[in-house]
């Protein structure tokens, strides 16, 4: 991957603290970890366009009361987004149909602590930051950025029946620390995965950011196959892809600027093959 290319594509007003997005018919559709809305970035018009996920939306919520909205999927014509369940707080899906606008909201407290038990974590160190949804089964990306920094999968059939499991994935290290999960997609048959390298041993408080990696492994073992630091200074939280050709692999990326200022820059990441 050392053939990459990272530009600044899009800057929009309005929206705040990127931390995912999807890329579907010439809109991204972002989240922010500071809001209740789910955005919509018409491309060619340049509009922003705020859809309601509680009754009483706000920007701009306080740390302690926000519901951490970190990580975004599709599959066909739903998307699901995931609270972190860095706290009680944080426990939260909404699922959004893309032809009626059919919205719905799910506490996953059960869930989220049957995943803490399954990953022997402690009881802070569940961080939620990226999610596929593939083949009747979601993936949920662990962000190994507490204590015992344990980074990993986990795997979610939609069939009750069938068990869940917890994959530990060893990631590279910038600086001495490792770099830990912060979003992923699908691309034919593999993953490609951002993780980011920050100065704290908390799920909660932001550290100091010593750089991203994009990484790519295979979606059947999640076997890293290879991994490329990106930049030494931002914290990119969020990957979809734009464009997939014979030649390059094109991305588009949110940073999370850990500010209240209503502005995000969305970047475009170019891969050679």
């Amino acid at each position: 991957m050392k053939n990459f290319q990272l530009n600044e594509f899009l800057h929009i007003k309005g929206i705040g603290s990127a931390s995912g997005l999807i890329y579907y018919q010439n809109v991204l559709f972002i989240i922010s970890d500071n809001s209740t809305f789910l955005y919509q970035y018409v491309i060619d018009k340049k509009l922003v366009l705020k859809f309601p996920l509680v009754d009483t939306p706000q920007e701009n919520i306080a740390k302690k009361d926000k519901l951490d909205l970190e990580a975004l999927t599709h599959f066909g014509n739903q998307i699901f987004i995931f609270g972190s369940g860095s706290t009680a707080q944080r426990n939260t899906m909404f699922s959004l149909n893309l032809e009626n606008d059919a919205l719905q909201k799910n506490d996953l407290s059960v869930l989220y602590e049957f995943l803490i038990k399954l990953a022997s974590l402690n009881d802070d160190e569940l961080n939620i930051e990226g999610a596929i949804c593939t083949n009747k089964t979601m993936l949920l990306f662990q962000r190994g950025n507490g204590k015992n920094s344990k980074n990993g999968i986990f795997i979610i059939p939609d069939n009750a029946s069938l068990s869940k499991h917890f994959v530990s994935i060893t990631l590279p290290k910038i600086e001495n620390i490792e770099v830990s999960f912060t979003d992923a997609v699908l691309v034919d048959e593999f993953i490609y995965f951002l993780a980011t390298a920050e100065d704290t041993i908390s799920t909660y408080e932001d550290g100091e950011v010593l750089g991203s990696i994009i990484g790519k492994m295979k979606s059947d073992t999640f076997e890293i196959i290879d991994t490329q630091i990106i930049s030494n200074t931002q914290k990119f939280e969020g990957i979809t892809l734009y464009e997939n050709n014979d030649k390059e692999i094109h991305f588009l990326l949110c940073e999370d600027n850990d500010t209240e200022i209503l502005e995000s820059k969305i970047y475009k990441l170019t891969l050679k093959k």
